[in-house]
């Protein structure tokens, strides 16, 4: 494990302060092949031409290259073939091993994302491309959940635009962002990326227009087409309050409206979602303790039991020392 895992040390996070004056974090999820890291990038460069450089964190440990310069690297502390080669597991497993290592010190991230200047407004957490091993793993939630308990936090889900153009693959990726949304619950915003090779106007009719999609449907009658035009009646009350923006990481145009996003995304989490993160962590407080108050009860049962047995060992004894006394002296007196 020491071989595994080098030392990622830090303050310890301040408490107390307002949400409202910390950064916002910004989780950027997205399919192997969407453009994330792509993406990623094009808004550092956008933040930093505009003198407003953000904090990066890539939690990726299996990525070769990174193309933006990082503050915080999962490789830094998590090494990942020593994990594949130590408890043999194949590369998925050691990603997912990788980020439960790294969420052990999640603390000391935390720590340093919170004594960030006031001039830091945005915190970037790049995941890894395969996008399962973080939204559907303990570490995923662990991350966004303590995030979310300290700072205003915004899940991104970047979609490859392209391959949307087919409306089985679209509703195959608007299946997956529901997912993602109630998975973290969380403000949402879906980035159509790759607006550069087609543009992303028709997949927004496609959220606002039935008809629209179904006529897109009409030259397909296979099982998988019917199945999609019942899904997208499903998904309407889905894409009432879903924000989604077209993107070019190529060409840098629409970075400018996702920021736009992400700011009204901020503006949400601190009117709507604040009170239920609270209240979460109230709850989850309370649980600490009464789980702390059960330990010390058992731990308080426990010592008594000991003790009791003690003395009745030490009455035991007692009893026998004096019976063997009595037995000497009635042989000396015989």
């Amino acid at each position: 494990m020491a071989e595994c895992m080098a030392g990622l040390e830090g303050p310890s996070p301040s408490e107390g302060a307002s949400s409202t004056n910390k950064p916002t974090c910004i989780i950027v999820l997205g399919m192997a092949g969407s453009g994330k890291t792509t993406f990623v990038q094009r808004i550092t460069s956008f933040l930093g031409e505009q003198k407003r450089p953000p904090y990066l964190v890539n939690l990726d440990p299996a990525v070769q290259v990174v193309p933006y310069p990082v503050n915080i690297d999962i490789r830094d502390t998590v090494n990942y073939k020593s994990i594949m080669s130590q408890y043999g597991l194949g590369p998925n497993g050691a990603i997912v091993t990788s980020l439960n290592l790294f969420t052990t010190r999640m603390d000391q991230v935390i720590s340093f994302v919170d004594k960030q200047p006031p001039e830091i407004k945005y915190v970037i957490f790049d995941t890894p491309g395969q996008i399962e091993v973080f939204t559907w793993s303990a570490s995923g939630s662990i991350i966004a959940e303590s995030l979310a308990s300290l700072f205003p936090t915004v899940i991104v889900y970047v979609i490859d635009t392209v391959r949307c153009v087919s409306p089985v693959t679209f509703m195959s990726n608007m299946l997956y962002a529901c997912s993602i949304l109630y998975k973290f619950q969380l403000p949402f915003i879906i980035v159509l990326n790759k607006t550069d090779i087609v543009d992303h106007k028709f997949a927004q009719e496609w959220m606002k227009d039935f008809e629209a999609f179904d006529k897109a449907l009409d030259d397909d009658d296979s099982y998988s087409s019917n199945l999609t035009r019942s899904m997208s009646l499903v998904l309407d009350k889905f894409y009432e309050n879903l924000t989604s923006v077209g993107v070019s990481s190529i060409l840098g145009t629409g970075v400018d409206e996702f920021f736009k996003a992400v700011d009204s995304a901020r503006e949400e989490f601190l009117v709507e979602y604040l009170k239920d993160v609270e209240a979460l962590k109230k709850k989850r407080l309370d649980m600490e303790l009464k789980r702390q108050e059960i330990e010390l009860e058992k731990l308080r049962l426990e010592k008594k039991e000991k003790k009791d047995k003690k003395g009745k060992a030490t009455q035991e004894t007692t009893q026998s020392d004096s019976s063997k006394k009595e037995e000497e002296t009635e042989n000396q007196m015989s």
